[in-house]
């Protein structure tokens, strides 16, 4: 498994202005501590705030986020930031669509993954805010991408990955045994999108049947984390069964055997009457997913719209505990950096995150403090795993003690950040002997 990290972001639904003026200011860096501690909590906000204004002032946009009282300063240039979106849309000629963002993006400061083929976009990247959002606005140029949702969270410490990897790639989503046979451009194939507004109408607690406002809700449904069990370890929605994989593509939610039955939150169930509520991190996989689920027979599919990160920036963090997981180098997300003016809600939403019962030392089992993960120090392993701050001293950063031996052992990782390639503590190695 690789080092897969998370940050510190704001979300934003993006309309992008034709002509962005100029600024010169210095990217905002994050002392790195964790912003899960308390003492971070007001700090946090007041970045997440002020990027948001920022982003406002600078780029002339029609930015669907409400912000607070503070003063509005502008985003300069150089503030990094990393972008989100994909789109499901008949691509004729998908090599020669690579060709033509590569043309593009020469010259650009653009880091991250660009995948395309016949059956639409996907895409994560960070750069500078001039060139990553000139990218969007060139993109959203094209038809087929003029509505497109984009969503934006500040990078403070530049690139949040090493290099950029635009090329065509069979599937935008791994799954075993491919997605193209899927009939993802038929969008009646997947789930039914919920605004972020009518999944929490879903998922409070109250909204039976009798509500004058939510006669139509069907209060027999099932809540699906369509995402990894180290995710969910981090934070999820109250009531979301954890994930039995630790590799989306490895996901079998309602295609279980018999021995599988107990991990399988959909076995058994109604597949007329019972709706599934599914959700992911920004909707690509539930999209995916719901077209496997709607083949084999379940009627009732509902997906978050924009994923996780799209709610927390919308609503906040209502029915959702402890912090997001996303795929780059930045490490887990809180709440409050998606939506800052609701400050008192998320601070007490993490709050109750620090006196949660699931995020347990993978070693000990004691509770662990921050909602962060770190890599086995033993390269041959690289476990993705939570760990206290003692069984990472006992055991040098290694998710056992079988791996404390192993032949390709990496030093403790300070902190939080990010393993190197191999080749770097080999040829350290090599220069202290």
């Amino acid at each position: 498994m690789r080092c897969c990290c998370a940050v510190i972001s704001a979300t934003l639904s993006l309309a992008i202005s034709p002509s962005p003026s100029p600024r010169s200011r210095s990217i905002v860096q994050l002392p790195n501590h964790s912003l899960f501690h308390s003492q971070r909590h007001s700090q946090v906000f007041s970045l997440s705030l002020t990027f948001q204004k920022r982003f406002l002032n600078n780029r002339n946009c029609d930015v669907s986020v409400q912000c607070g009282s503070a003063e509005a300063e502008e985003l300069s240039e150089d503030d990094f930031v990393v972008v989100n979106f994909y789109r499901f849309v008949f691509i004729e000629n998908p090599e020669a669509e690579v060709s033509r963002h590569l043309s593009f993006l020469q010259g650009l400061d653009i880091h991250g993954r660009v995948y395309l083929n016949e059956q639409g976009i996907n895409a994560q990247y960070s750069g500078p805010s001039k060139d990553a959002l000139l990218y969007v606005k060139w993109l959203r140029e094209d038809d087929r991408f003029s509505d497109i949702l984009v969503q934006i969270s500040p990078a403070y410490n530049g690139h949040a990955f090493p290099k950029l990897k635009l090329r065509y790639k069979p599937s935008l989503v791994q799954l075993e045994g491919g997605i193209s046979h899927l009939p993802l451009l038929d969008s009646s194939a997947r789930a039914t999108p919920l605004a972020p507004s009518e999944w929490r109408k879903r998922l409070e607690p109250g909204n039976g049947i009798g509500a004058p406002s939510n006669e139509n809700i069907n209060t027999n449904y099932i809540l699906l984390d369509v995402r990894n069990g180290y995710e969910w370890d981090i934070g999820h929605f109250s009531g979301a069964q954890r994930p039995s994989v630790d590799c989306f593509r490895s996901t079998s939610f309602g295609l279980s055997s018999i021995e599988d039955v107990a991990s399988d939150p959909l076995a058994n169930v109604d597949k007329k009457k019972t709706d599934i509520l599914m959700y992911c991190t920004g909707g690509i996989r539930c999209d995916v997913y719901s077209t496997i689920l709607r083949q084999r027979g379940f009627q009732n599919l509902y997906s978050l719209k924009g994923g996780v990160s799209h709610y927390l920036k919308t609503e906040g963090p209502a029915e959702w505990v402890g912090n997001l997981f996303v795929f780059d180098s930045r490490l887990s997300l809180p709440p409050s950096t998606y939506k800052p003016e609701a400050i008192v809600n998320a601070a007490r939403s993490e709050q109750v995150s620090q006196c949660n019962t699931f995020s347990r030392c993978y070693i000990c089992g004691s509770q662990v403090s921050e909602l962060r993960h770190r890599n086995c120090a033993n390269l041959d392993c690289n476990l993705l795993f939570l760990c206290c701050i003692d069984c990472v001293k006992d055991l040098r950063g290694c998710c056992c003690i079988n791996c404390i031996t192993a032949p390709r052992l990496r030093p403790v990782l300070p902190g939080h950040q990010r393993y190197a390639k191999w080749h770097l503590y080999r040829d350290l190695e090599c220069e202290a002997s």
